[in-house]
């Protein structure tokens, strides 16, 4: 045999040991479902038992596992309300939001399908503050507004199913809070409009405003822009008629000559205040409200606000470093609390049923 027919058999003998050894390595174990290995009703107790102590993993396991294993069982809604809850706890906005969605699909008339419609409202709303830019100073007119929108949306379908819901005023609380930050979205645009002379573009962004977030602090600022941005454009007449609505609530904001003072919109600085850093000639107060054409809230408001822009003459010589106020800190604390409260909700409620067995079951192990 020559050289070369004896390196082709080994190199035919090496590739046939090296395909069976591959196959044989291709085929592992079958990994089988063995089914349930606790009762219905003992994988509800250790669920709750973990709930109770704050270990969601565990109760997530356990939840789980009885929604798959007894899809149809006595503790299976309560069961899909409480795993909804649990995902939401571990921040998983995503896998709550799809749970909501599907209580709300197969039981639309259970009496605590409120509590999935409220759910799938907070989570998307935490989905906007989720990852690092919950601890940036970046404020919510410059960030993606997507998920706010949808949780808006939300909330404003909740309301109009279920007004009298325990989680109602909660929900009227959160919608106005988003109404806010999306209204000041929008200004932000506005105003950026209005810098490169978009009338047009910064006019449709107010009307948004005035249209779809009524009552929020970004109003009379709407109001001036729309009726700044008609008089650029040369439509007197529309102009006129925001301009007489200022008249009537803000006149503040309409200089002597009838022309919109935006900076008053805005409680922008005056320049002084800005070449010397904010040190001198701050704007005490925003001067378009009266008590004369203000409701009794909006004038707390700008109280609330006249008393936040007050700081120490320490604090304004050393450009805030030093003698901060009173005010800064409670407005920090503010912050925190609102974002705090975003993310905290209640437990859904056990249904009689679910307590009913769980009571059964305990009275049967007391008398055996």
């Amino acid at each position: 045999m020559s050289l070369s027919r004896l390196n082709i058999l080994v190199l035919s003998l090496s590739v046939g040991v090296s395909a069976a050894l591959v196959g044989c390595n291709s085929n592992p174990s079958k990994v089988t479902d063995t089914g349930p290995k606790s009762s219905e009703q003992a994988y509800y107790e250790k669920a709750q038992k973990a709930l109770e102590r704050g270990q969601y993993t565990e109760a997530g396991e356990q939840l789980q596992a009885l929604d798959t294993y007894f899809p149809t069982g006595r503790y299976t809604q309560q069961a899909q309300l409480d795993l909804m809850y649990t995902r939401f706890k571990q921040s998983d906005y995503p896998a709550a939001i799809t749970l909501a969605e599907r209580f709300i699909r197969l039981n639309p008339q259970h009496p605590q399908v409120d509590y999935a419609y409220y759910v799938r409202g907070v989570s998307n709303m935490e989905q906007n503050y989720d990852g690092l830019l919950r601890y940036t100073s970046l404020k919510q007119a410059h960030r993606d507004t997507s998920y706010l929108k949808v949780a808006y949306q939300n909330f404003s379908d909740f309301i109009r199913r279920f007004p009298s819901s325990k989680y109602a005023v909660d929900a009227a609380q959160r919608m106005q809070f988003i109404g806010e930050e999306l209204a000041e979205s929008e200004m932000n645009i506005a105003r950026y409009n209005i810098e490169r002379k978009a009338w047009v573009a910064a006019i449709q962004r107010s009307r948004w405003v005035l249209e779809y977030y009524p009552q929020v602090p970004q109003t009379p600022e709407a109001i001036a822009t729309i009726a700044y941005g008609y008089d650029q454009l040369g439509d007197t007449a529309t102009a006129n008629q925001y301009k007489e609505l200022l008249q009537a609530n803000y006149p503040g904001l309409l200089k002597n000559n009838g022309e919109v003072n935006l900076r008053a919109a805005r409680n922008e600085a005056s320049i002084v205040n800005k070449l010397t850093l904010g040190i001198v000639g701050r704007s005490a107060k925003n001067t378009y409200a009266t008590e004369s054409n203000m409701s009794t809230s909006t004038n707390s408001t700008i109280e609330a606000s006249d008393k936040n822009n007050q700081r120490s003459l320490m604090n304004r010589l050393s450009f805030g470093l030093l003698g901060e106020d009173d005010q800064a800190t409670t407005k920090n604390a503010e912050i925190e609390s609102t974002e705090t409260q975003s993310s905290e909700i209640e437990p859904p409620e056990v249904e009689a049923t679910a307590e009913t067995s769980s009571t059964d079951a305990d009275a049967e192990a007391t008398a055996e």
